[in-house]
């Protein structure tokens, strides 16, 4: 595979803390608007620019994106963010309790998206990727990082050691506790070393960013269309993280309604499409082996267990028999009566469910499941994997024209 490294702005030190965000797409609109309110010269009101003009504005409106473009301007001429011409990589890694991960910050390539050497799991939605495009559009470069991983590399974990053994150029911890360090390469021994051993490494999986990096690679097919070529286009914004060191959580599901059933009728079907249905006393069930899943109905807690036979993903079992044909939620990336939750709390769970709803806790996909099903050039449901710690958006911008 290709990796690159990059030019970019990047805020000043000083000032990375206020500025880098979580990803635009964990945030609920109302969560996105709060979060802008008490912070309006973080990264987030440039990639949700939206948040600035009154609730029910076309967030797709030309007025949004050119506010994006403009906050980024704004930016530039407050020294928030600063130029960083010479080629480099960037280290990247994020700590939180027991639990660390390191990453590579630099360009991938478009090529090797298309060709499936960078391999998916899942589908986009085409007004979600179009929003992206706009966005790249408008601001003339790759914002938000695409989250890659790659089977592990003890060539490219002793690079990045060494790397790590001077001082950080950012140092902070965010509201969440979770730890941020980068340090910069751009030593050129080290940069060509980096890219060469990237080079024999045959493959690497979009964990996060899907929509991100359907959306660059759009533009770019957009501007090989005009003719351009030898473009920073060809290449876009990524973090590759070896595969090992990623942390998936569960991906929980809550549905608005039971879909007009009964607490007998519903439970009847459960166990009729095969499952186990028993109740739990006390506190959420929090599954702890493949198979299980919590289930908040009725004002209770139950542990249902699949008792079918195959090797699908829990994920998938649950849609295929449960969310499907009971519940009738076809299609859960369009349907506006289920709602997903990352690695969500009892309390959590329990709220967002409420009286007349139902909340399902599941066991986390697993890294190795995700893999196998890229490889097999399979797709998985949506919303089947939740990395923690999320990355920063905002900690470097990608110029490409």
């Amino acid at each position: 595979m290709h990796v690159a490294p990059i030019t970019c702005l990047r805020p000043t030190p000083e000032h990375v803390a206020e500025f880098a965000a979580l990803p635009y797409d964990v945030f609920t609109d109302a969560e996105a608007r709060e979060y802008v309110a008490q912070h309006p010269t973080s990264f987030l009101a440039i990639d949700r620019p939206e948040t600035a003009f009154e609730e029910g504005h076309d967030p797709y409106a030309p007025e949004v994106y050119a506010h994006a473009s403009e906050l980024l301007r704004e930016r530039q001429l407050d020294r928030t963010l600063v130029r960083d011409e010479k080629p480099c990589f960037y280290v990247y890694k994020l700590s939180v309790g027991s639990h660390s991960q390191t990453g590579l910050m630099g360009a991938v390539a478009v090529d090797d998206y298309l060709d499936g050497t960078l391999r998916r799991h899942e589908l986009t939605l085409p007004k979600k990727e179009q929003d992206r495009v706009c966005h790249i559009k408008a601001l003339r470069a790759q914002t938000g990082p695409v989250f890659l991983a790659y089977p592990d590399s003890l060539a490219v974990d002793t690079i990045l050691d060494a790397a790590m053994q001077g001082e950080p150029l950012y140092d902070f911890v965010t509201s969440d506790g979770v730890r941020q360090r980068v340090w910069r390469i751009s030593r050129e021994v080290a940069v060509g070393a980096l890219s060469v051993t990237f080079s024999t490494i045959d493959r690497a999986y979009v964990a996060d960013g899907h929509h991100r990096a359907a959306a660059a690679v759009r533009v770019c097919e957009e501007r090989r269309a005009e003719g351009r070529t030898d473009d920073p286009a060809e290449e876009f914004l990524g973090v590759l993280f070896p595969a090992s060191q990623l942390r998936i959580l569960s991906y929980d599901r809550v549905v608005a309604d039971t879909a007009g059933l009964d607490k007998d009728a519903l439970f009847g079907a459960i166990e009729q499409a095969g499952f186990s249905v028993r109740p739990v006393e006390g506190d959420a069930y929090k599954p702890v082996e493949r198979g299980s899943y919590g289930m908040y109905a009725f004002g209770a807690w139950y542990q249902i267990c699949w008792e079918g036979q195959g090797d699908e993903l829990d994920v998938a079992v649950l849609q295929e028999h449960v969310l499907d044909p009971i519940l009738h939620i076809k299609n859960p990336r369009t349907d506006p009566r289920i709602s997903f939750v990352g690695d969500g709390s009892q309390e959590e769970l329990e709220q967002l469910a409420g009286h007349g709803g139902i909340a399902f806790s599941l066991y986390p996909t697993s890294m190795d499941e995700l893999m196998a099903i890229s490889d097999a050039g399979g797709l998985m449901p949506p919303k089947s994997t939740w990395f923690d710690p999320k990355l920063l958006s905002g900690l470097a911008i990608r110029r490409i024209w």
